[in-house]
C-alpha cells in the first residue's frame, strides 16, 4: 500500500530526542510504502510560534538525514479552511459558544462531588452547553469572550458507532464521549487542535498518522469529526514515547535532549538515533514521489 504520511510540529521550541523519533517512523513508514513524507507546521499558537524555532525544525531534521517532500504545509496558510469546517459543524447545530474561563473551570470541578473525568483527566462539565439561544446571542452581541465547543453527544447520536484502526492495536470502537465537550475554536486562536489536525490530514490525504501513544484517546474524537465533516478515514500509529532516565516523556523544555544541545556536543546523526533506539535513515529513494 501506498503511503502517505506526514510530521507536524510546532514552532514553540527546539526539537527533542522524541521529535526525532516521531518524524523517524513516519518517514520510514513512507519509504517503505513508495509514498510521500511531509513537513507541516502548526504555527497558530499565538506568540509562542517564533520564525527561529521554524528553522530549527528543518536544520535538525535535515542533519539527521531524513528528506521530506518539498511542499511545506502552514496552519497559518490553511484559515480558511478551518472556518469552513467550523461553519459546516455550526450548520449542524453541534457547535455552542463557550464563555467560561480555564479559572472558572477549575473551580466548578473542584467543587464537583463526581467530576467528569476521561483519559486524559478532568472534562469540561458542559455549563455552556445548556444556554438558552437567546442567551447565547446576547452574550456574544455585548461582545463577550468566548470559545466554541463540540456538543459530543448530539454529534455521536447523529453518526452512530464509529471505529477506527491502530497498527499497535487493531481495530477500535470510537468513545468520543469519554473526552467530553471538546473546544474546537479558542477564544483566541481559529482552530484548536482536534479541528486542524482532521482538516489537514484529509486535505494531504494522509494514509497513515503517525503519532505518539499520548494522543491515542484524542483519535476516538478525530474519528467523530472525519464522520461529521465526511472526510477519508486515515489508518493509525501511535508509537511509542521515547522518555528520560527517569521514565518522564520529553517535553520541549527538556533542553538536555533538544537535536540543537547534541550537535553542539558534537554527536553525529548516528549517535542521536542510537539513543532513540532506531537504525539511522538508509540512502535510498527519497521518502516522497512528486506529483
Amino acid at each position: 500500500m501506498t503511503e502517505i504520511t506526514r510530521f507536524a510540529p510546532s514552532p514553540t521550541g527546539l526539537l527533542h530526542l522524541g521529535h526525532a523519533y516521531s518524524a523517524w517512523v513516519g518517514w520510514q513508514a513512507a519509504r517503505d510504502g513508495g509514498g510521500r513524507f511531509s513537513v507541516r507546521i502548526e504555527d497558530i499558537d499565538g506568540p509562542r510560534c517564533r520564525p527561529e524555532y521554524e528553522a530549527a525544525i528543518f536544520e535538525d531534521l535535515a542533519w539527521l538525514g531524513l528528506d521530506w517532500h518539498p511542499e511545506v504545509w502552514r496552519q497559518s496558510d490553511r484559515i480558511p479552511a478551518y472556518t469552513q469546517a467550523v461553519e459546516r459543524l455550526r450548520g449542524q447545530g453541534l457547535l455552542y459558544p463557550c464563555f467560561c474561563s480555564r479559572t472558572s473551570i477549575r473551580r466548578e470541578l473542584a467543587a464537583m462531588a463526581n467530576a467528569p473525568h476521561g483519559p486524559e483527566g478532568p472534562l469540561y462539565p458542559g455549563r455552556c452547553r445548556g444556554l438558552s439561544a437567546a442567551e447565547r446571542s446576547d452574550r456574544i452581541a455585548a461582545g463577550e469572550a468566548h470559545a466554541w465547543r463540540l456538543d459530543t453527544g448530539a454529534a455521536t447520536a447523529r453518526v452512530g458507532r464509529l471505529t477506527w484502526w491502530d497498527r499497535r492495536a487493531g481495530e477500535q470502537s470510537a468513545d468520543p464521549a469519554s473526552l467530553g465537550d471538546v473546544m474546537l475554536v479558542g477564544k483566541d486562536r481559529p482552530a484548536a487542535y482536534h479541528l486542524s489536525v482532521v482538516v489537514d490530514d484529509a486535505a494531504q490525504e494522509i494514509t497513515l498518522v503517525t503519532r505518539g501513544r499520548d494522543l491515542f484517546h484524542a483519535t476516538h474524537i478525530h474519528r467523530l469529526l472525519q464522520a461529521l465533516l465526511d472526510v477519508p478515514v486515515p489508518r493509525y500509529h501511535h508509537h511509542r514515547l521515547v522518555r528520560d532516565d527517569a521514565g518522564t516523556r520529553l517535553a520541549k523544555r527538556a533542553d538536555a535532549f533538544a537535536l540543537r544541545r547534541y550537535r553542539e556536543q558534537g554527536l553525529a546523526p548516528a549517535d542521536v538515533w542510537a539513543h532513540a533506539g532506531v537504525a539511522p535513515p538508509a540512502p535510498g529513494r527519497p521518502a516522497f514521489r512528486s506529483a
